[in-house]
Parts: C-alpha cells; structure tokens; sequence
C-alpha cells in the first residue's frame, strides 16, 4: 500500500486543514459554477497554456493545491495534489533514486517552470522516454477529482496491483481537464537508471529510420532516441557492464553533454523549438504507429523521436493536406503550438469519427453534465 513512509527521518504525509479548506474552496467554486451554468477553465501552472484550444471561461486555479499525500519508495508508488510543482515531485523522487516514467517535460510560462503534476497528466504529454519506459496512462493508479455534480469522486487506487475491473481514472490522462478538476493522483514511479550514455552518428532521414526500425528486433536498454540535424541519437540506460557491451553493438561516438540534450528535447527548450527562424510557423506534432519508416513529405525543419513513432514539423501547409498525410500513414497530427496566431479557427486536435465522438459526449455528460469544465479545450463541442 501507499502507506507514510519514513525518509531520511521525515514522515511523507502532508494532509492538513490547509488542504482541506483548499480542497473546499475549490469544490465551492465549482459548485457556485454549476449552479450559475458559469463554465471554468481548469489551469494550475499554466505551462501548457498553449496546447489545445482556446477556452473562453472563469478560471478555477488549483495551484494551490499542492504538497505530497502519501510516497512510499518501497511500493514504487506516490500520491500527490495536482497543483504540486513537478520539480518538487521529481526533486523528492531522487532522494530515493527514483523517477516518474514518462518523463514529463516542464514547459515554460512566462519564462518560469511552473509545471505541475497535475497539468502532466490531464495533458498526456510525455517525454523521451515514452515509448520505452511508459506512457502517462500506464503510470496512473488513481485520481481524485471533482466532477460537473460538484462531487468529490474516487477512481482507482493506490496499489500497484489494483488492476481489477475498469475505472475512469485513466480516462483523466488527455482529458485537458474536460471531465473534472482533478485533486490528487497516485501514480506509479520507477527507479532511476544506473547510468546513461547516448550514442550519436550522422545519417540521413531515410538512413535513420531504417537503422531505428531494425533497433526495435533488438533487445538492447534503449530510452531515448532522436534524429535532428541528420545526426541520430540513442540513449541507453543501465549498468556499466551492460552499458559497456552495447557500445559494442551500436555504431556512434558518445555525445557529449547528453543530459542537457534530451532535457532540451523534452523540455522544447532545444534550439529547433526556439530559433527564430521557425516563429513564423506553427508546430505539428505526427503520431504514427511505431513501425513507420516512411518519410513525411512536407517540407520543414523535423525533428524524429521515438524510433520514427513521434515526429515535429515546423510547417505552414494547410491543416487539410497535414492531416491527410497523417492520415496515410495510419496516425494524426495535431496543432501543437501556434505562436503565430493565425489558425484560431482550426482545431488543435484531430476530428473524431462521428461513432468515436459520440462515446466521448456521452462520457462527457456522464462526467459532467452541464459541460462547464474547459469547454472545447480539446474536442469542438465537447
């Protein structure tokens, strides 16, 4: 269970009447909101500002919400306020040498990292580390959150193990805050890596993702892989010895400064995401099946994670022909970020399939009746 450990002589348990009156104020809000059809867009830090559609609403800051439940490093497991900053979850995790699995990045908002927890998991985004080490949603163990009822509800749990049956509490990862505020979360963590490396070598488009294809028949401790720059880079986590043999079977020099490199590309603080050259162009991100080897045909600086199954264009062409080529190669696009602000009206996300939008408005009026939380954050209409 996660039950409060003992750590370094401190008990990890910070409930309190604090966060009671927190929690109570927030539920009041929501319930004042419900009872005036007064729509809120949820937010905490702010860091993911950008990613998805705009939302013309009052807003419900929970980044007050904040401090850990419960963390126990024998269980691999921890729960925490959504409003608690992410540095401060990963800056207590490596006290026991221990990680979040997916990586999150930690998006800037007017220059500060106010990432929280919470944003991290009702966003769905995740870092490098994504389609080696797990997803947001294979993370999650259990949520509290208040619903459009104005109800403090409980899904899932806190153990590992607790697996039966099915709950909502993994429908909260991607949700963007559409089917409830989210309170806390129980999330399962992993122990950090006992070394890295990242190897590098030059290779074109093509070259890369063939080499990254035939990477995934091999059993080898990849986390991380890239290509920008026609430069492709794999990072690989384990002991020494292991570490030691696979630079045996992986051709490339050892990157120098790897650490910042990836935190860059996880944090878009690399200079693909940052140059000026791009601050005219919105940025796409491709989700593709992870054997796809085929190129993109648009033209556009890119950058290619996650053996070719993640890839980010900088491109003006049409949102049509972007999501037709997607499309093609059995994936979606989606408008990641637009700081040119010229395609308000084109929606960030893909549209769903009438069938598919159905299931996901019928859940929306289970959750929340009204439809008052982030209206048309993530789906039109939604």
């Amino acid at each position: 269970m996660c039950t409060p450990p003992l750590l370094q002589g401190t008990q990890i348990r910070t409930m309190n009447i604090i966060d009671n009156d927190i929690s109570a104020s927030l539920q009041q809000q929501v319930k004042e909101a419900i009872a005036s059809h007064t729509p809120l867009y949820i937010h905490g830090g702010n860091s993911k500002l950008f990613h998805g559609n705009p939302v013309d609403a009052t807003p419900l800051d929970v980044s007050a919400h904040t401090g850990i439940i419960n963390y126990d490093p024998s269980e691999l497991c921890m729960t925490v306020r959504a409003g608690t900053k992410l540095s401060d979850v990963e800056a207590l995790l490596a006290k026991n040498n221990q990680i979040l699995a997916f990586e999150p990045p930690h998006y800037l908002y007017n220059k500060q990292d106010t990432a929280t927890i919470g944003g991290a998991i009702v966003s769905g985004i995740a870092g490098p580390s994504r389609a080696y080490t797990g997803s947001v949603r294979d993370s999650i163990l259990g949520v509290n959150i208040i619903n459009g009822s104005g109800e403090i509800a409980n899904f899932g749990g806190e153990v590992m193990k607790n697996v039966a049956g099915y709950d909502l509490s993994r429908m909260m990862v991607r949700s963007q805050g559409t089917l409830g505020a989210l309170l806390n979360v129980s999330v399962r963590v992993i122990p950090k890596p006992e070394h890295n490396i990242t190897l590098a070598f030059e290779a074109s488009q093509s070259e890369a993702l063939s080499y990254l294809q035939a990477l995934r028949k091999k059993t080898l401790p990849i986390t991380a892989t890239a290509w920008l720059d026609n430069t492709v880079s794999i990072r690989l986590s384990a002991s020494e010895p292991v570490l030691q043999s696979c630079k045996e079977k992986i051709k490339g020099d050892e990157r120098l400064n790897a650490d910042s490199f990836w935190q860059d590309i996880r944090d878009h603080q690399h200079e693909f995401f940052t140059a000026k050259k791009h601050s005219d162009k919105p940025l796409w991100r491709f989700s593709l099946p992870p054997a796809t080897a085929e190129k993109i045909q648009l033209d556009g600086d890119e950058l290619i994670e996650w053996s070719g199954a993640q890839r980010w264009i900088h491109s003006n062409a049409p949102a049509n022909i972007i999501n037709n080529i997607a499309k093609s190669l059995n994936g979606y696009a989606s408008l990641f970020n637009d700081t040119t602000n010229s395609n308000n009206d084109i929606s960030r996300f893909p549209e769903l399939e009438p069938a598919l939008f159905a299931l996901h408005k019928q859940l929306k009026k289970q959750m929340d009746p009204q439809s008052i939380f982030n209206p048309n954050r993530i789906y039109r209409g939604l």
